[in-house]
């Protein structure tokens, strides 16, 4: 076992979680990463036809009847998210008053927004007075971060631009971000996201002051997780170079490049995505959305392919528990070999 402030603070067997996948469905693989000692996350699922709240509130339902251990979910609080508000003040509420619930859910993820939505909610701060539930908030620079104090979060989730998925303007890199963050909140719980798929990465984010790590397109590359077996089957032969930024809902995202990604270049500028989200006509907004449903049903080229640049140290599809020991056992060697060293 590798403990940890994170471990600590969630009880965990093991310093990992999965990354928040939104808009798709993660229930599978978030009970899958809690059964094996990590902590799953439930993605803020708005794939075309579906509520926020209800797929949350069946999301928690299932994990509270099917394990006893911890877990978390996402709210994204894009301006472009539909159900934000609804989610911040219902969630809790549902939460609160399952006592199963309120015991397991405890780690409350905010990103691609505010960090401040969900801790002005009463709701929220009824839940937080009354349980142990944790705030943290994605923070991709150090500014970002200091907003995230700010607001009084619990941690933060140090995501670098190599991550798949929704990224920010900043472009740094974990590496990097971790660096700065540590020193500048040296004291504040930190997980690492992005770029992370093996034993030395979860050494490498421990040695630069995170309690875990996070991972998206590791466990995209499960047996368990609820991606299409096309999408999945992208992961094992790809390539770092395969995956770029592009135009997403909520600013740039990672993609793995096909006919969708090339059509949709990233922007230069927060400016320019923003003039950018003025012109689209209902009809593209339409087609836009229906490309993850598209991506879910096994259509990967004109699909949204959300992969990180991680890609390039995968090379198979597990069993998500095989995966979690497999990285824990390579990080305990990594660990104590780099003990010898001092002398």
């Amino acid at each position: 076992m590798i403990e940890t402030n994170i471990t600590k603070i969630f009880g965990l067997k093991h310093p990992i979680f999965s990354a928040p996948m939104g808009p798709f469905f993660t229930r599978e693989l978030a009970l899958a990463v809690s059964e094996a000692g990590g902590l799953g996350v439930l993605s803020n699922v708005n794939i075309i036809g579906t509520d926020p709240v209800e797929e949350h509130k069946a999301s928690l339902e299932y994990m509270v009847e099917h394990t006893d251990k911890p877990f978390g979910l996402n709210i994204l609080t894009s301006r472009n998210n539909r159900g934000v508000r609804q989610m911040v003040r219902q969630l809790p509420k549902i939460v609160l008053n399952n006592p199963k619930m309120r015991d397991q859910c405890k780690y409350w993820l905010t990103s691609a927004g505010s960090s401040k939505i969900l801790p002005e909610s009463k709701s929220f701060q009824e839940l937080r007075e009354n349980s142990e539930v944790k705030h943290f908030h994605v923070a991709p620079a150090v500014w970002l971060a200091q907003k995230c104090i700010d607001a009084k979060v619990d941690g933060l989730v140090c995501t670098g631009t190599e991550g798949g998925g929704h990224q920010s303007y900043e472009k740094v890199s974990t590496l990097v971000l971790l660096q700065q963050l540590n020193k500048t909140f040296p004291d504040l719980p930190k997980i690492a996201c992005g770029g992370f798929a093996t034993g030395e990465g979860l050494v490498a984010a421990l040695s630069l002051g995170a309690g875990a790590i996070a991972m998206g397109s590791r466990f995209i590359a499960s047996k368990q997780s609820e991606f299409h077996d096309k999408y999945k089957s992208l992961v094992p032969p790809g390539k770092p170079q395969d995956t770029s930024l592009y135009t997403g809902a909520f600013g740039p995202i990672r993609l793995y490049k096909n006919k969708y990604a090339l059509s949709h270049p990233a922007p230069s500028s927060k400016e320019e995505m923003i003039t950018y989200e003025q012109s689209i006509t209902p009809e593209q907004r339409v087609h836009d959305l229906g490309a993850y449903d598209r991506v879910y049903e096994g259509d990967i080229e004109t699909g949204a392919v959300l992969l990180g640049q991680s890609i390039g140290i995968i090379d198979s599809i597990d069993d998500v528990n095989d995966i979690i020991e497999t990285i824990i056992k390579q990080a305990e060697i990594i660990i104590k070999k780099n003990y010898t060293m001092i002398k």
